[in-house]
């Protein structure tokens, strides 16, 4: 299965950790977390792989380079950041029409890969995605969801105040191949993932939650927590 992983942020929380290395490449207990996403995929079979780049993006290229399956992965450099759904519209011919992963770089996940693919081919049937889902500590500053009885998202609920649960989106989805017609024909100026595109879907994507380590380390403390 083709997956696209989105590695261009600014990494602008991290700071000033992120002034000299991209988010996706600073170190998790010694590893670079590009390379722990590229390790845990293709040991689960997972591949080829699209990395989109932007900032510092020389680090990005110089470490795919290096990597163990740089045969398997292509970048995509954007001089200007085109949005979490702007790269996925610029890049859907890369799936080639079928069934794929689409995941944002900058998180730390140990989930089981294996059974969130299972989760996928076991989806209800009107369902077009499936979204990793993790408990979150602090639910306030997170993408909340809720859920129907049979694990389908129903609402969203993107950074409020008191959310009720929390149930957080991991950023991790398996997108259909009918998912991809419905971007080519009527999402195809979306440019921020989650509140253009997923947001027109509800009803229609089926979650998965790991129990496993999930983090956003897009803040200090997230990424001390992480390196613990």
């Amino acid at each position: 299965m083709r997956v696209l992983l989105l590695a261009a942020g600014l990494g602008t929380r991290l700071r000033p950790l992120t002034d000299s290395v991209p988010k996706c490449l600073v170190l998790i207990k010694g590893q670079p977390l590009l390379e722990i996403w590229l390790e845990r995929l293709t040991s689960v079979g997972f591949g080829p792989f699209l990395i989109n780049t932007h900032y510092l993006s020389d680090q990005v290229e110089t470490f795919v380079e290096g990597c163990a399956c740089r045969d398997q992965i292509s970048l995509v450099h954007e001089s200007e950041l085109r949005g979490t759904a702007g790269t996925l519209n610029a890049n859907l011919d890369f799936f080639q029409g079928e069934d794929g992963l689409l995941i944002h770089a900058d998180n730390y996940c140990l989930a089981d890969l294996r059974a969130f693919q299972q989760a996928h081919l076991s989806r209800p049937s009107e369902c077009l995605v499936t979204m990793m889902t993790f408990r979150t500590e602090v639910p306030s500053s997170c993408g909340i969801v809720g859920l129907d009885e049979r694990g389908v998202v129903v609402s969203f609920h993107e950074k409020v105040p008191n959310p009720p649960s929390n149930l957080a989106n991991g950023a991790v989805y398996i997108l259909s191949r009918e998912f991809f017609d419905i971007m080519k024909s009527k999402l195809s100026a979306a440019e921020d993932f989650s509140t253009q595109v997923l947001s027109q879907l509800v009803g229609r994507i089926y979650s998965y939650e790991t129990k496993e380590m999930f983090l956003d380390i897009g803040t200090p403390e997230s990424y001390k927590q992480a390196n613990q």
